[in-house]
């Protein structure tokens, strides 16, 4: 008898950890709500996943069995499981967050273990553990072999078990998306069959996102974050895609396959580097001179800082519980540099709101843009004025979640931060003003990251 110890892989289908805890074995499921691991994740995302939790059980109990809920230390409830079951070993999925990765060692002290590579499509053990850039990373990547997505176990192979045990009822403040494989292999069919072939073009398209589309972006983050779907079954289906267009199909499913390997170098960094959340990549001269203005950072938080295409990707985070890539890299992007503040103040925030919050791409990729991560770029600064300008003209993104600018010709809307103060009253009185100057504060983030890496 095995124990297959449930974390962030909620799903039968393309487990690797599970169909190895299967083989020649009978498998006894378990998932543990612990309370450590609860305290670093965000409510909304802690009730998209135990509606996982509750999709992943009736899986089970379709096929006889039945899914263990406990709660409590997992160093303590995994193996007395294995003891009430008699089990000889317990597996699991290797995950790469700095608690779980506690957790598991405490397993492994207790009982014998078998740990699974299933997070990536690539171990980060067989990969180095500094990059010069992601070009690098991707040649070495790209070459090693992609393992094919692994079927889920015969319904024999798991216990006839039966747990009383109920998972709490999902409480959030958003409207929830439908949780479990099913609902995530819906989704990403409908991007198979209406995005992917034009997802290198589209990806930026404002309004696709405002009119929540499938087409434009597969929107498959929140259900690949919580483990409701596998990574080698997204790369499978988008690679047998691949090979069956050509031109500009061809181009753009290899962009969305391309955009995977970022994902896959996010969790290289944080699997060699596990101190990536809390401390900056990068090593400077001189220290950061960030300004952190309280005022400044709940102004950024409310959506309220007077830059129209901030505002709105803060506001779709607040509702949604999502961002649209390009506003989510400006927002990152305002925040520590043309306010200057620490980029763990919007990783925390992020890790709050998010549904699709991810700790290796949250923390590598406010690193990268607050330049103290991968980015070959010393010093990266978004013009939120121009960003705006190129792929929001039209402002359709911006007066979806800025309502007081509806009715403002788009152009105005653009150039908003740059316009005198009188004629920003008149125009949306109830909108705020801009908190810091756009080309002072973009001077001052030159000025501050130059001096950390001793150019000045």
């Amino acid at each position: 008898m095995h124990v297959f110890w449930h974390q962030r892989d909620l799903r039968l289908r393309d487990n690797r950890g599970l169909a190895a805890a299967a083989t020649d074995e009978t498998v006894v499921p378990v998932f543990v709500i612990d309370p450590e691991v609860r305290n670093v994740v965000g409510n909304r995302q802690w009730a998209f996943w135990l509606a996982g939790v509750r999709a992943l059980e009736a899986q089970y109990r379709e096929r006889g069995s039945d899914l263990l809920v406990r709660v409590g230390d997992p160093g303590t409830v995994i193996p007395a499981v294995a003891s009430e079951y008699d089990a000889d070993r317990v597996y699991y999925n290797e995950h790469y967050r700095p608690v779980r990765r506690e957790r598991q060692r405490a397993v492994d002290d207790a009982i014998e273990t078998t740990a699974v590579t299933d997070l990536t499509l690539v171990d980060p053990a067989g990969l180095d553990a500094r990059y010069a850039n992601h070009s690098r990373f991707y040649d070495d990547w790209q070459a090693r072999e992609k393992p094919a997505p692994v079927p889920m176990p015969d319904a024999g192979s798991l216990a006839a078990v039966s747990d009383g045990q109920a998972v709490p009822d999902p409480d959030a403040d958003i409207d929830l998306p439908a949780a479990g494989y099913g609902a995530a292999r819906d989704r990403w069919e409908r991007f198979l069959a209406d995005g992917i072939d034009s997802y290198s073009d589209t990806r930026d398209d404002m309004r696709a996102a405002v009119e929540r589309s499938v087409g434009a972006v597969s929107r498959i983050s929140p259900y690949l974050a919580a483990g409701m779907i596998g990574i080698r079954e997204l790369w499978a289906d988008a690679t047998e895609r691949y090979r069956a267009v050509d031109g500009d199909a061809r181009r753009n499913v290899e962009k969305y396959r391309y955009e995977l390997s970022w994902r896959e170098q996010n969790y290289n960094l944080l699997a060699h580097h596990p101190s990536l959340p809390s401390e900056n990549y990068e090593s400077f001269p001189n220290a950061i001179a960030w300004e952190n203005d309280p005022d400044h950072l709940a102004a950024w938080k409310r959506g309220e800082t007077g830059y129209p295409l901030i505002d709105a990707g803060m506001r779709q985070l607040n509702e949604e519980g999502y961002v649209h890539n390009r506003p989510r890299q400006n927002v990152a992007s305002f925040l520590t540099k043309h306010l200057l503040v620490d980029w763990r103040e919007g990783l925390a925030y992020f890790e709050a709101q998010l549904l699709d919050h991810d700790p290796a791409n949250n923390a590598a990729n406010w690193q990268w843009t607050a330049s103290t991560g991968t980015d070959s770029v010393d010093v990266r600064i978004f013009d939120p004025v121009a960003q705006m300008a190129k792929y929001d003209d039209e402002a359709d993104y911006v007066t979806e979640y800025v309502p007081e600018l509806r009715g403002v010709d788009p152009e105005t809307i653009v150039d908003w931060p740059t316009l005198p103060g009188d004629e920003r009253a008149a125009l949306a009185p109830e909108y705020p003003d801009p908190i810091v100057d756009r080309n002072r504060a973009y001077e001052r983030a030159q000025r501050v990251f130059e001096t950390a890496l001793g150019k000045r």
